[in-house]
């Protein structure tokens, strides 16, 4: 493929990336969260460029974005507690996995031969505009190669991606910066993968508290980012650390000396979207360990530390 074109946020671009799409083209595209690697999720073929172009295994499924939630109801079947977390919160930061509506026209390499869906309607502008230009429900993980530190800005994809994609939609900075929150709709709700939402937030919305999937210790995925080892830098990370050893750099948080901080004041909010940008940073000035100050494991900081320990964790 030829060298990946990098496309403006205006209606010019957006009628580009949309015919992209249409033609079964792979178009990277930002929403609130990180940027997003989409394919039309009807055209198998397309599908199947996400995993080639990612290195993603085919057992990992895809998150299908929609514009609204009345074209989620078309391809998944929500309950009565799907529905009042869309209403809640979607557009936003928050995955739904409910069962796959039969007739949808999904491929399956996006369900990865499961009977669930995971489903999403982003809130960022461009995205939205990009999901209604296309007119197709759009298969999109994050934009990065796969296990890799997920893009937060358009140089970020291009970094890792060029020439293997059609086209990047240029929107700026993801304002959240870590992938959506991913709960599994049913009688009794899971959580599959902490994120942009706060799990306290959703738990307080359903009115009871939501069950725990932990890590996959060689068992088949049932949503995205569910892979011990994901996330990763080059480099090695050691988590909770009260400074930074010899030869190691320090990614910090709250007051102090460090290579690079994820937040001076504590702000978990500012820590979430300058965690996978940081990381970048840190192994783009090279090799040597990282040691990462300890994190606050509640509210965004659950989803922080999710994976931070999903980086730090053993490569295959």
């Amino acid at each position: 493929m030829t060298e990946t074109r990098l496309l403006q946020a205006d209606p010019q671009g957006i009628d580009t990336a949309a015919a992209l799409l249409r033609a079964g083209g792979l178009v990277a595209f930002p929403t609130e969260t990180v940027y997003g690697l989409g394919a039309d999720a009807t055209d198998g073929r397309a599908v199947a460029g996400i995993y080639e172009a990612k290195g993603r295994p085919r057992f990992n499924p895809l998150i299908v974005h929609l514009p609204d939630v009345e074209a989620a109801r078309a391809v998944g079947v929500l309950d009565d507690g799907a529905e009042r977390l869309a209403a809640a919160f979607w557009p936003g930061p928050l995955t739904l996995v409910v069962p796959l509506r039969a007739g949808a026209g999904i491929s399956p390499l996006v369900t990865a031969g499961l009977e669930t869906v995971a489903l999403r309607v982003p809130a960022h502008p461009v995205a939205q505009a990009l999901l209604r230009a296309a007119g197709r429900p759009l298969a999109a993980p994050s934009a990065n190669p796969s296990g890799k530190v997920s893009p937060t800005t358009a140089a970020h994809v291009l970094a890792g991606l060029n020439g293997r994609i059609a086209a990047v939609v240029d929107g700026g900075p993801c304002a959240v910066g870590l992938e959506s929150t991913i709960v599994a709709a049913g009688a009794a709700p899971v959580l599959l993968r902490p994120g942009g939402l706060p799990s306290e937030t959703v738990e307080a919305c359903l009115g009871r508290p939501l069950a725990l999937a932990g890590d996959l210790k060689g068992a088949v995925p049932s949503a995205p980012g569910q892979l011990a080892s994901h996330y990763a830098p080059e480099a090695a990370l050691r988590l909770n650390a009260a400074g930074a050893r010899p030869g190691e750099r320090l990614l910090g948080f709250g007051p102090g000396a460090c290579d690079l901080n994820l937040s001076e004041t504590g702000d978990l909010a500012e820590a979430a979207a300058n965690l996978f940008h940081h990381l970048r940073l840190l192994d783009a000035g090279g090799t040597a360990p990282i040691a990462v100050a300890p994190v606050p494991d509640h509210g965004l900081g659950r989803a922080i530390n999710d994976r931070l320990r999903r980086a730090a964790a053993p490569r295959d």
